[in-house]
């Protein structure tokens, strides 16, 4: 009797490595394959302040700092581009803000826009432990200039853009609040999408009898053998979230998302805590609420990053053109 216990309890973890054998090459190629997200880009500001600045591991990246029309900047929001794009999207998402006394600053993440790329190292929408030394880079750039380090700093990200920046959040204290828009983590829209996708290839009644641990296992799987395939260490940000728990965070999602949708970012938000905010674009597509109603974007965002950085003194905080 024992042996046929055995045989069986043998021939169900064979079905299931096989099982697991399958799906994984199924999925790894999906995975993998970089989305269409057609990042923008935008006219170079020419009053802007070229930046260039090298990275611990040696990659040089470039941007601009854009300068308010007022004499004393509110704060400075440190803005992270999307997939595909650069920094001079920062000027579009970040109107409001320059027109209200803010400094932006934007670099482009290695691989994109101005920056040098890094052989061997093509990005994807996933990010790698490459995103976040870049922005590590940039925040040691910021504390090595006096007029910027004493300033409030925000960070606003789009898409990519935004995990990476939540991350480096979550590093440094320094910055005050991080508002993101298309906001994911690796694992979350990973588990989405197959969980959307898996009943093309399995039945539904098998489906219900699978344990979500399960679909997770093989997930990790699938990442940990694209990590081996591509030579990088993906930026995992769960066990990061908390450590915003004591700061302002407002997630952006279009309610027309299709890439990222609003379970997604409001999983995000449980995981940060009370103090994370979502808002919901209506009629918004991916990273693109201020296209959809430009009024309320640019006001959610003043409104959010006004809460954390104080107004200067008054009667220093007028336009240089007065």
């Amino acid at each position: 009797m024992g042996w046929i216990v055995v045989s069986v309890c043998g021939a169900i973890v064979l079905l299931d490595l096989a099982a697991r054998a399958f799906y994984v090459r199924l999925i790894l190629p999906r995975f993998e394959n970089k989305p269409p997200f057609n990042g923008t880009t935008h006219p170079t500001d020419s009053s802007a302040e070229p930046v260039t600045l090298s990275t611990a591991d040696g990659v040089t990246l470039r941007g601009a700092l854009f300068r308010t029309p007022f004499l004393q900047p509110r704060g400075l929001i440190l803005f992270c581009p999307e997939l595909d794009g650069d920094h001079t999207s920062a000027v579009w998402y970040c109107e409001a803000l320059l027109n209200e006394g803010y400094d932006v600053l934007s670099v482009d993440f290695r691989g994109q826009g101005d920056s040098d790329g890094q052989p061997g190292y093509a990005p994807t929408h996933w990010p790698t432990q490459y995103e976040l030394e870049d922005l590590r880079a940039v925040l040691r750039f910021i504390e090595s200039r006096i007029d910027l380090r004493e300033l409030p700093l925000g960070l606003m990200g789009i898409s990519r853009g935004s995990l990476v920046g939540l991350m480096a959040a979550a590093e440094c204290p320094r910055i005050l609040a991080v508002c993101g828009e298309g906001t994911y983590t690796i694992n979350s829209l990973m588990e989405h999408f197959t969980l959307k996708w898996a009943e093309l290839y399995i039945p539904g009644w098998v489906l219900r009898w699978v344990p979500l641990w399960h679909f997770r296992v093989t997930l990790w799987m699938v990442r940990r053998i694209s990590e081996f395939r591509r030579s990088v260490q993906y930026a995992l940000a769960e066990a990061w979230l908390p450590r915003l728990r004591s700061r302002p965070v407002l997630l952006i999602s279009g309610e027309r998302d299709n890439y990222v949708p609003a379970t997604v970012t409001r999983g995000i938000a449980q995981r940060i805590g009370p103090q994370c905010t979502v808002w919901t674009a209506p009629e918004a597509k991916h990273n693109q609420a201020r296209d959809a109603v430009r009024e309320e974007f640019d006001r959610r965002i003043v409104e959010f990053f006004h809460a954390v950085c104080p107004a200067p003194v008054v009667g220093q905080n007028l336009p240089t053109t007065v």
